[in-house]
């Protein structure tokens, strides 16, 4: 049998600054217990990883932000559920928004953008998944909307997109790339080649800015998963003909009064 996973304390998560009383951060493949296509820390439940392996890095996620982190079933859409109130009764989601300082959101990915955002004067946070078809039907602005219902100020929201494919390495069909520029021009960019292409992080940004953000509130990652080892990528493991591969996460908790899980 298959020697399971002991404690895993040493989750690497680089943390990025939201605000006081906020903590927020990425993770990425290094470290974990995952073999072969799956190698590293994998959070994904649903890419064929062994489910005890990506439970014990949950739980060891769940240990470095000091609370329990919720995910839910992402579809690459819109829609927008509170933490806790809705997740016991709608569970498929790409944005989740809560108020709490008794549980994390989170959202995994594996080139598309993670986009963590808090106004820490509301003491409102959130995470929202970004790919190429949740960033045309809206998601970040149903994020934002749903954050705005809980009391925040957009012009006061501070985002950080995470690791996702760059433009450079993103070819789509040209047909693609004009579908997703009538809804987000900011999105249309060529690779390195000069083929059509799409860059999440450049339409990441302009919509946040499209919904009251201030540009200096909004800070970009700029890492390229497809060419960055350290991190998952779909496309690159089909591109090298692996059958599957794991998933990082974008991660972020309000903080209790007493600063608990600060770092």
């Amino acid at each position: 049998m298959r020697e399971r996973p002991g404690p895993l304390d040493d989750v690497p998560l680089d943390v990025v600054e939201l605000g006081p009383g906020v903590l927020a951060g990425f993770t990425s493949r290094v470290g974990g217990a995952s073999v072969g296509p799956w190698r590293g820390f994998n959070l994904g439940l649903r890419v064929g990883d062994d489910a005890d392996v990506v439970t014990a890095h949950r739980r060891a996620l769940e240990r470095r932000v000091g609370a329990p982190v919720v995910f839910v079933t992402q579809v690459h859409g819109a829609r927008v559920v509170r933490v806790p109130q809705e997740t016991a009764h709608e569970t498929r989601a790409d944005g989740l928004v809560t108020r709490s300082s008794d549980v994390a959101v989170g959202v995994y990915v594996a080139d598309c953008a993670p986009v963590l955002l808090a106004d820490p004067v509301a003491r409102v946070v959130a995470a929202a998944h970004a790919g190429r078809q949740g960033l045309v039907a809206g998601v970040l602005q149903a994020t934002v909307d749903a954050m705005v219902r809980d009391g925040a100020d957009p012009a006061r929201v501070v985002a950080a997109v995470g690791p996702c494919i760059a433009g450079a390495s993103y070819e789509v069909p040209a047909t693609m790339r004009d579908e997703v520029a009538a809804v987000v021009p900011e999105a249309a960019c060529l690779t390195a080649a000069g083929t059509a292409a799409i860059d999440l992080a450049a339409g990441v940004r302009a919509v946040l800015l499209s919904c009251g953000l201030a540009p200096t509130a909004v800070h970009l990652d700029g890492r390229d998963t497809y060419s960055d080892v350290a991190l998952y990528s779909h496309r690159r493991a089909v591109h090298d003909g692996v059958a599957a591969t794991g998933r990082f996460a974008g991660v972020v908790r309000l903080l209790d009064t007493s600063g608990a899980a600060s770092g």
